[in-house]
């Protein structure tokens, strides 16, 4: 019924259909999360910039979420670690003004800039295993090119040992699956705990240049530092967001130019940049398609609807990504010349922008390029209709992306 809240599905089967039916309810709606959770879905440009930098806007639930702070979230809700950990994705206010400034030193323009070799090298290693498999090979890109080179680089900025890059990356996958049990949720989550909890000690033994290290000794002017529950819910922090967004950014990018035969021409021809191709991306598939959660410390107006406080609110970064009021009638459309593609939020906006954008362009820009200079001819192995989304309603991107290579 029309009246009723969307019930978002946990499978994430339809993202983009979602979200339209979603954001033609009104620019703030009520939807439905996994487990019966009621949230307001701002799906408005200009709203979600409003809230995004309004200090009457929260992301601490224990202070502000009142579902939360009365114990209505039970302790095996799917989604509960994504609210519930204590790093600067949850904080608020003074506390996530301290916490960002103690992660920051990790992510300086230096550092990140820093990589660009390294990515490089790590690109040119994959775009060789791929040239020695046979013709004819049936290739996964998602698998085999989109997921390792985020996964690599983020392992050797934050000093992840080769032995625990596997399972790390396992539980990675699983946090994203919003289909799993309550159980398996749980489950995935302490698991990846302990996994953190590994590396600090690993670190502690043996400290680098890796962010690990650095944030084992870091304080701020006032002598303080991270707990040591922050310090690995932060790092948890890191691995999840540090490559998540930047394999859906290469997989639907590849697959945009897969099938835009145009796209791909004018960009490969120069009459386009890569740049252009990374932006366009993030704007057309939001690689988060919904950020769980902010919360009203006080009653809001916002867009003629009220969101009493307490209430919590989600940010729906794939409808906005498509929002018809800032890219017009063809804002379902890919288009790597459209005016408007820098102006999408696929890494959030004010206080809580992602620390990690610059490094995620960096390695679109050097990974995207590279793999059609050195396959030309690249197409895909399946109909685009065939293709299969990931499991999740937060993380977009595909299950698999076949394609044959092709030079």
């Amino acid at each position: 019924m029309e009246d009723q809240p969307i019930v978002l599905d946990a499978t994430g089967v339809d993202i983009q259909g979602e979200s339209a039916r979603i954001r033609r309810r009104g620019p703030i709606t009520p939807v439905v999360l996994p487990g019966g959770v009621p949230v307001w879905s701002v799906t408005d440009t200009a709203l979600l910039r409003a809230l995004l930098t309004d200090s009457r806007v929260s992301k601490d639930p224990r202070q502000h979420w009142t579902t939360f702070s009365n114990g209505q979230i039970a302790e095996d809700w799917p989604l509960r670690s994504w609210v519930a950990v204590d790093n600067m994705f949850t904080a608020y206010g003074p506390a996530h003004r301290r916490l960002r400034k103690l992660v920051s030193p990790a992510f300086t323009h230096r550092r990140s800039m820093a990589m660009r070799a390294r990515i490089e090298a790590i690109t040119a290693d994959l775009l060789d295993q791929l040239a020695a498999l046979p013709p004819g090979t049936v290739v996964d890109l998602r698998e085999r090119f989109a997921y390792p080179v985020p996964i690599r680089v983020i392992s050797e900025m934050i000093g992840v040992p080769d032995e625990l890059i596997a399972p790390m990356r396992s539980c990675v996958d699983r946090f994203f699956d919003t289909s799993r049990t309550p159980e398996q949720a749980v489950a995935g989550y302490l698991e990846m705990y302990g996994l953190v909890g590994e590396l600090v000690s690993y670190r502690r033994g043996r400290p680098g240049d890796d962010i690990t290290s650095l944030l084992t000794v870091t304080y701020d002017e006032d002598g303080s530092r991270l707990t040591e529950k922050e310090l690995v819910d932060t790092l948890m922090l890191i691995i999840t967001a540090g490559h998540e967004t930047t394999v859906n950014l290469l997989d639907h990018a590849i697959f945009a130019l897969l099938t835009q035969p145009r796209q791909r021409a004018d960009v490969l021809a120069g009459r386009s940049s890569w740049a252009d191709v990374v932006e366009e991306t993030l704007r057309h598939q939001a690689p988060i398609a919904h950020l769980l959660l902010r919360y009203a410390t006080e009653d809001l107006d916002l867009g003629g609807v009220r969101i009493p406080k307490g209430e919590a609110i989600l940010a729906s970064y794939a409808a906005a990504g498509r929002d018809p009021e800032v890219h017009g009638p063809t804002a379902d459309d890919f288009d790597v010349h459209r005016g408007t593609k820098d102006q999408h939020l696929a890494f959030g906006y004010g206080t809580h922008h992602c620390l990690g954008a610059p490094l995620a362009r960096l390695e679109g820009q050097i990974a995207l390029p590279a793999l059609f200079a050195r396959f030309p001819e690249l197409r895909l192995a399946v109909e685009p209709a065939e293709m299969a989304p990931l499991g999740s309603f937060i993380s977009n991107g595909h299950a698999r992306l076949p394609v044959y290579l092709v030079g």
